[in-house]
């Protein structure tokens, strides 16, 4: 299993639009292959900061299987405008 750990910077006045737009980017992640389980959480220190927590069985399911699929763009058109930056992307295996 691995873990995907996206911290999302997200415009101050959208952040509302973008929690409501989460059920909907978990309908499109959650039908990929390999995809296991998301959740997102928001930083108390920085409210306008969030992070989404992906469990895939493979990296490759996250960095190929899902990045080349034509789910990828339905992805991003839900929840990349909300974004103030570039995400960060960081990939963890159980120790």
């Amino acid at each position: 299993m691995i873990l995907e750990f996206a911290k999302l910077s997200i415009l101050e006045d959208k952040m509302e639009s973008f929690l409501a737009a989460i059920p909907k980017a978990k309908a499109v992640i959650s039908q990929s292959k390999g995809f296991i389980a998301i959740n997102f959480k928001r930083s108390v220190e920085n409210p306008n900061t969030v992070v989404a927590l992906i469990e895939w069985e493979t990296l490759e399911d996250h960095t190929i299987g899902f990045r080349e699929s034509d789910l990828f763009p339905q992805w991003r058109a839900v929840i990349s405008p909300f974004f103030s930056a570039a995400p960060e992307v960081e990939h963890f295996s159980i120790v």
